[in-house]
């Protein structure tokens, strides 16, 4: 008995006419392929935001996080414990707060001569990297600062392990402190990228972010040391 083999049908590719018009493929000849004529995947990278813009977003929303458990944790422990102890902040705190503050004002002023120096308006950019070192001083004046009022604590005898209302001073304000010497570093990293001509406006941006967050995570953790402690 004969077999009979049918021949496969054939596939013809989708053709629209051009009316005259040169062809217009694909970067690689696939369909629907997101790869622009000729392959140029610049047009595509334009749309997407700087990796230093994205990660500095998800590292804030990390840090809020954290800084919120610390809060709800302060909370619940304060309303369930008897031996919890009221004592008096340090004075070189609220000092602290003006050192951050100026510190935002002074980065900011530097951030808008870096804008205006990479825009080319040199005589109104004279020195842009001044304001950036004027900055850094104060950052590190905050943190000898919070240095100082551990040291003053310690001093009176209230350490660590004292009570637990101590405890709560110490963790929160020296992880608030770590997350001002990232910023520190960041500032560093900003410096030398200037000095180097190889700066670019998101990593300025994305830095300036984060030191401004540091300013007002202080502002807020001096409200609740306060109001708790």
């Amino acid at each position: 008995m004969a077999t009979t083999v049918h021949e496969p049908p054939k596939i013809e590719p989708d053709r629209q006419p051009n009316h005259g018009l040169p062809s217009r493929g694909s970067g690689n000849g696939g369909w629907r392929n997101l790869v622009p004529v000729g392959g140029d995947l610049r047009r595509l990278k334009d749309y997407s935001p700087p990796p230093a813009s994205t990660g500095i977003w998800v590292g804030l929303a990390a840090i809020t996080m954290s800084f919120a458990a610390f809060t709800s944790a302060l909370i619940v422990r304060q309303g369930a414990a008897s031996d919890w102890r009221h004592f008096t902040l340090p004075s070189v705190l609220y000092l602290n707060t003006l050192v951050i503050i100026a510190s935002s004002i002074a980065l900011e002023i530097a951030r808008r001569r870096i804008a205006a120096f990479m825009g080319g308006i040199k005589d109104q950019a004279a020195s842009p990297a001044r304001w950036l070192y004027v900055t850094l001083f104060l950052g590190l004046l905050f943190v000898a600062g919070q240095t100082f009022a551990w040291l003053q604590l310690r001093s009176q005898g209230f350490g660590l392990a004292t009570n637990v209302s101590y405890s709560f001073f110490y963790v929160l304000t020296v992880a608030h402190a770590l997350h001002v010497l990232g910023g520190l570093g960041g500032l560093v990293r900003v410096i030398g990228k200037l000095k180097h001509s190889t700066l670019r406006r998101s990593t300025l941006d994305a830095t300036s972010r984060y030191w401004h967050f540091m300013g007002v995570l202080w502002l807020y953790l001096l409200l609740l040391l306060w109001m708790k402690l």
